[in-house]
């Protein structure tokens, strides 16, 4: 780690800027690209706020139970859209609250998130129907429910490019394959809310319920976006109560700038207090621990933009309290390294055991942070989840500044006949001795530590 130390935090220092301060540059997600930026949740950025009322069916009124079933169901219909960190909440005994940070077609997704879901596959025959067209059930029945649909995906056709698959279960496959065998060469279509969603042509008979729709003509198959959703009204086209849409909100981005400029202010004032705090008490492993805070905090700023992070007020709170936890560990070390000295270790031998010998209680309060992050992450709501995210990452990369960044550039600093001066360290004369001692002594009281 001595060697290889200095190499990599420079690395990665020097990539972390690249992403966090060179504009336009685009990482692979999937089938396309997405240039990185910096996300900002709906109370910073702005975005629009949509409730929605479970409505009763046959007098029967919908469950806790539905509500929450309805409610994973419209955030999977979101997630799919590429919309970052929804927030959907369940209010009350009947609503449903979408809140969708930064939207860029906010009918598009009103129109998804609030289609009941009444999904059938309908034989068309000879006639042909295009995608958005009514079909009349009394001229064109349904040959069966959404409910005989067992799942569907995105997958890759050797010679049809891109295609779209789903399963059918054990009903809807008898179904669909007697009747493709029988209309070879007519029109099938997928529809939803009695409005055709596709209608593809039955090129063969289809046993088993293994279903492959292409988009014959179209170099390299379906467009990704229509693929999407496609699958997306495949997979999640059932609501199990009908929902209406009861007000929209359209969230000012005016405000939310207010609340981000404050909030960085509040981060800002943050830092430069807690630099200044180490500056005072610590003096030269302050500054060296400062740097390390600026190298921190550059790095998790770089791992928001690659993950990528949508930050929210809870996010940015996550974020500075790392920052503090980030200092909790030099604390610990610098002091160490002070109480080595005073025992009449040398400057070198008193920077390693102050590492060595703080190690297990940094790791054991870090590995706490973050089973309870974990925790907040795994069963919180979607703000606890972006709290926690970001009290994960911070957490990981301070344990990594502290440990690797402040040890690195102290060894160097050390090893420097300017650097052994009781003033740069906070002791006094009489407790500090630097550069004494033969190799292979050990003062009294010294513990050999690993390093």
């Amino acid at each position: 780690m001595r060697k290889t130390g200095p190499i990599l935090i420079l690395i990665i220092g020097i990539l972390a800027l690249i992403v966090d301060f060179v504009p336009g540059i685009a990482v692979p997600d999937g089938d396309t690209t997405r240039v990185l930026e910096t996300k900002v949740g709906l109370d910073l950025q702005g975005g629009l706020r949509v409730e929605y009322q479970a409505l009763p069916v046959e007098g029967k009124a919908p469950r806790p139970e539905d509500l929450e079933v309805i409610r994973t169901i419209i955030e999977n219909r979101v997630n799919s859209t590429g919309v970052s960190e929804p927030v959907i909440t369940v209010q009350g005994s009947d609503r449903i609250v979408v809140e969708l940070p930064g939207v860029s077609d906010p009918n598009a997704i009103r129109s998804l998130v609030g289609q009941t879901g009444l999904l059938e596959f309908v034989p068309l025959g000879t006639t042909q129907k295009n995608k958005g067209d009514t079909i009349d059930e009394k001229q064109f029945p349904p040959l069966f429910a959404g409910t005989e649909l067992s799942s569907a995906t995105i997958a890759q056709n050797q010679t049809s490019g891109r295609v779209v698959t789903f399963q059918l279960k054990e009903q809807g496959a008898k179904l669909f394959a007697d009747y493709t065998a029988q209309h070879i060469g007519q029109y099938f279509a997928i529809v939803l809310d009695h409005k055709v969603i596709s209608a593809p042509v039955i090129n063969s008979s289809i046993p088993g319920g293994s279903v492959e729709i292409s988009q014959n003509g179209t170099i390299g198959g379906y467009p990704l976006k229509e693929a999407t959703e496609l699958v997306t009204v495949l997979q999640f086209g059932s609501l199990p109560f009908p929902i209406q849409e009861l007000s929209t909100q359209t969230i000012s981005p005016t405000l939310g700038e207010q609340f981000l400029s404050q909030s960085l202010l509040a981060g800002l004032v943050g830092i430069l207090l807690v630099m200044g705090f180490m500056l005072i008490y610590y003096r030269l492993p302050g500054v060296i621990a400062s740097f390390a805070l600026i190298y921190y905090t550059i790095v998790v700023l770089a791992i928001f933009r690659l993950v990528p992070v949508t930050l929210t007020l809870a996010g940015i709170a996550g974020f500075v309290l790392s920052i503090g936890m980030a200092v909790d560990a030099n604390i610990l070390i610098f002091e160490r390294m002070k109480e080595e000295m005073r025992v009449g270790k040398s400057l070198p031998a008193a920077v390693e055991a102050g590492f060595g010998r703080a190690w297990n209680s940094i790791l054991d309060s870090n590995v706490s942070s973050l089973i309870t992050a974990t925790i907040l992450y795994l069963f919180g709501s979607s703000t606890i989840r972006g709290f926690a995210l970001v009290l994960i990452l911070g957490v990981l990369v301070s344990m990594f500044s502290a440990i690797v960044v402040t040890r690195s550039i102290l060894r160097a600093v050390v090893a420097r006949p300017w650097s052994r001066k009781a003033g740069l360290y906070g002791v006094d004369e009489k407790e500090f001795v630097a550069g004494v001692g033969a190799p292979g002594r050990r003062a009294r009281g010294e513990a050999r530590s690993r390093v």
